[in-house]
């Protein structure tokens, strides 16, 4: 399974060599390569395992297993579970808000950039559904520092959006009394695909994000 997570910064070794030259960074290089793989193989495969088994029936020799590692090799570049879930947390939100940037940033109004941002949002909860839910429902199993982390990361996807809609108000393109419940009903309904989606569907996940990209529209122009 592909993962919008990217593997987190390698640790550093202190029994490492520091002398420069050509074959100490040639080897420093293939070094970092392989634990950025590993470690990414191991999100990978907690993605999977949590949203088989759910995060507290899944244990870290699962993860290791599905990685093809030993249950010690996951402690190598993970202290826990918790931080394994974390990761998959913070690096699915930091996705999410760099596609909704781009979306917004693209567009030549409020009304084209509120549909590119319901459009890609929703496709996102389709095509990676598996790591979507576990971004929504796993997230009381973080750790209170981890969920603030995370939660600072919703408010700012929270707030391309809001600014969105807000510009859109402005503009006299958008007909809403509240901006925040309707920044929030626009982002729920993007999010609750991930909830029902199934691969085994006849719709696609592009299907999908234009038909919401029309929903978007709809709720923000209707009077």
């Amino acid at each position: 399974m592909s993962t919008p997570a990217r593997a987190p910064e390698d640790r550093a070794d202190p029994t490492s060599d520091t002398t420069s030259g050509p074959t100490s960074d040639t080897t420093s290089d293939t070094t970092s390569d392989t634990t950025s793989a590993t470690a990414h193989r191991l999100l990978e495969a907690a993605a999977e395992a949590f949203a088989d088994r759910g995060f507290h029936a899944t244990t870290t020799r699962d993860i290791a297993s599905r990685a093809g590692l030993s249950p010690a090799g996951v402690y190598v570049h993970f202290s826990s579970k918790e931080e394994l879930l974390y990761q998959l947390s913070r690096e699915g939100h930091e996705a999410a808000r760099d596609m909704l940037v781009a979306a917004a940033a693209g567009a030549g109004s409020p009304t084209e950039a509120l549909r590119a941002i319901m459009g890609t949002f929703s496709r996102w909860h389709a095509e990676h559904f598996r790591v979507a839910r576990i971004v929504q429902y796993e997230f009381g199993n973080l750790t209170p520092e981890h969920r603030d982390a995370v939660l600072a990361l919703r408010k700012q996807i929270d707030a391309v959006v809001r600014d969105v809609v807000t510009a859109g108000v402005a503009s006299g393109e958008f007909s809403v009394d509240d901006v925040p419940d309707t920044t929030l009903a626009l982002m729920s309904m993007a999010v609750d695909v991930a909830r029902w989606y199934d691969p085994e569907i006849k719709r696609t996940p592009a299907a999908i994000g234009d038909a919401y990209a029309d929903l978007g529209i709809r709720l923000v122009t209707a009077r």
